[in-house]
């Protein structure tokens, strides 16, 4: 008899599937790639990717897992037995494990700032560009810090779900709400301010170019944490009468909600102080350090902000952990504790190489590229897409389509024409521009 884990409540899985999706995407990526891609323009344009194409595939993945009911591999099984189906189940589970492995490095890096802004390392005057190249190039640091964020992640995991996953989201996920708006109230009171904020929210259509498209696109996949598993694993523990269409609408508002206020802190205070917005993924690391200086306990200030990454970033942490858990438990509560040990430390060793990238293994490149580059090249240029594509696939073409509309709307009370336009979604637009990203990330546009 399996005793399968389930949320104990229904705004437990919002924020745990929220946090899933608000980790260094929104946070990290979304600010510099606003920044280096015109502002505004990029924004509106990712807002409507996320409305239209993401979030559809977002809800193909609750619905998979949610009718499914077990995890990643099995729920294809249970959809459609004796099927080559479950192996984008199971690349789903390799890719979590891949990118938690150097997802994890840049976690290091995260919780390190927080020991660099409290050991007095971030202060006015001090040069953050060779801070960050010290940070990132030592290899004790690099590992140890890499090692601690694995084993928050692992303790928290090891804890199940309502006990594990779902407590440390309803703490961080909230404090990230509150942090994040107080920091954004600082930054917008600041002068010079507006130029940063028409800068985010008033297009510049010079910049309405296909390659801003396609960067909107692409970052509206990441945005949703979708094609690699993760929400399939957390809808698996819902239950039938709980509404996944409202559940998935919160989740892509808070996404968004997040997205714009890191633009509304970091882009105001970028103007205030005369720096450029278009600094690419050295922004916070860099640019912020030097531009929360100039403000009033700047390096408390940078502390928290830092600390909001963290929580960001380990909210993602667990549910890359629970993915991987949950397809090799199957279900088995008692093996939780000792399997989070075991992969967690898996991924750990996995991921030195990566850590190691931006130090001692630097000249190391495969196909030009470093171990860390390489991981992430071959996450998010191919298996995010092929995984988005095989579950709009599996969901509009193959799955019965009374059968989907039947179940996909247990618990909802959304009109059945728009359940029918969301089929067609996944149907249609959402695999052509899946291709688009797809063909454009390797670099054949």
């Amino acid at each position: 008899m399996s005793n399968h884990s389930s949320w104990s409540s229904k705004i437990g899985f919002v924020l745990a599937a929220a946090g899933s999706a608000i980790g260094l995407g929104a946070i990290w990526k979304f600010p510099y790639t606003a920044g280096t891609n015109g502002g505004a323009v990029f924004f509106l344009l990712f807002l409507i990717f996320t409305i239209l194409v993401a979030l559809p595939v977002q809800l193909a993945e609750f619905y998979i897992g949610r009718t499914g009911g077990k995890n990643a591999i099995d729920s294809f099984k249970v959809l459609r037995p004796g099927s080559q189906w479950p192996w984008v189940g199971r690349m789903g589970v390799a890719a979590c494990f891949i990118l938690l492995s150097f997802y994890s490095v840049v976690g290091g890096w995260v919780l390190n700032y927080v020991v660099h802004s409290f050991t007095g390392e971030i202060h006015a005057g001090a040069d953050f560009e060779a801070l960050f190249g010290k940070t990132i190039s030592s290899p004790f640091g690099s590992l140890f810090y890499q090692g601690l964020f694995m084993l928050i992640t692992i303790w928290v995991v090891k804890g199940g779900v309502s006990d594990g996953i779902e407590k440390a989201n309803r703490v961080l996920m909230p404090g990230l709400f509150i942090l994040f708006i107080a920091l954004a109230i600082r930054s917008l009171t600041l002068p010079g301010a507006m130029d940063g904020v028409a800068f985010l929210l008033k297009p510049d259509w010079s910049y309405l170019k296909p390659g801003t498209m396609l960067t909107a696109l692409g970052q509206a996949f990441f945005a949703l944490s979708i094609g690699v598993s993760a929400m399939i694993t957390y809808a698996s523990y819902l239950g039938k009468d709980q509404d996944m269409f409202r559940s998935g609408h919160m989740i892509m508002w808070m996404n968004l909600f997040v997205s714009l206020l890191a633009g509304l802190v970091i882009f105001p205070a970028v103007f205030a102080f005369g720096f450029e917005p278009g600094q690419g993924p050295g922004l916070i690391f860099v640019v912020l350090p030097a531009v929360f200086m100039k403000m009033p306990m700047g390096t408390y200030l940078f502390a928290v902000f830092m600390l909001l990454v963290v929580f960001a970033t380990l909210t993602s942490a667990f549910s890359m952990l629970e993915t991987v858990i949950a397809a090799t438990i199957r279900q088995d509560e008692k093996k939780r504790s000792s399997h989070a040990w075991t992969i967690g430390i898996a991924i750990f060793v996995v991921g030195i190489p990566s850590a190691l990238s931006f130090g001692v293994w630097s000249d190391f490149k495969i196909f030009g590229k470093t171990i860390f580059d390489l991981w992430d090249f071959i996450i998010s240029a191919v298996i995010m897409p092929i995984g988005a594509l095989s579950v709009a696939v599996f969901t509009a073409w193959i799955q019965d389509k009374q059968s989907v509309l039947r179940d996909a709307g247990m618990g909802s009370t959304i009109p059945r024409q728009l359940l029918c336009l969301w089929l067609g979604v996944l149907r249609y637009l959402a695999p052509i521009a899946i291709i688009v990203v797809f063909i454009n990330s390797l670099g054949l546009i």
